[in-house]
């Protein structure tokens, strides 16, 4: 696989990929309850379906060497949270400390501000995921926070890091 890496559209054609990529245990136990595991084929097509109802995107396909081996995207809130997205991104493990998942969250992050009326973006990073928080901070993102047993993932009550970069004006 290559170093570089391209962020585009969800396919349907994408499904296997995204199947034989997500279904690992490591990817899954960094992640929202949401992104299932094990990450079946059912689970990847419903997942492009869903990705394709947001107009404008906001939900994109990491392709490198001709596939999609990793998702990155972004929900923005509503309300007094209307100017806030949180961001977040997966890639397959045998890709991780080569650069792309930095590139591909610098390049959303700035489709995110140029597209969308953004103050602000932010990320969740789980207690012990150090390889995500290098990642953010060489997109341009700062720690804010430590939010103190805050997350429950299986059996296991942990902190998590607020990450967020503010749109320089």
């Amino acid at each position: 696989m290559l170093d570089t890496c391209v962020v585009r559209s969800w396919q349907k054609s994408d499904a296997r990929a995204i199947t034989r990529w997500a279904d690992n245990p490591s990817i899954a136990r960094n992640l929202r309850d949401r992104f299932p595991h094990p990450y079946t084929l059912a689970d990847a097509k419903r997942w492009i379906r869903a990705a394709h109802a947001y107009d404008p995107p906001c939900h994109f396909a990491i392709e490198a060497g001709g596939e999609a081996v990793g998702g990155i995207g972004f929900d923005v809130f509503d309300d007094v949270d209307r100017r806030t997205a949180e961001i977040g991104y997966w890639l397959a493990e045998p890709l991780w400390g080569r650069g792309i998942a930095t590139a591909a969250l610098a390049a959303v992050s700035d489709y995110a501000f140029q597209r969308f009326h953004l103050a602000r973006l932010q990320a969740r990073v789980f207690e012990g995921n150090d390889a995500s928080m290098r990642v953010l901070e060489k997109a341009g993102y700062e720690m804010e926070g430590r939010l103190r047993r805050s997350v429950t993932k299986g059996d296991r009550t942990i902190d998590s890091f607020i990450y967020a970069r503010v749109r320089s004006d």
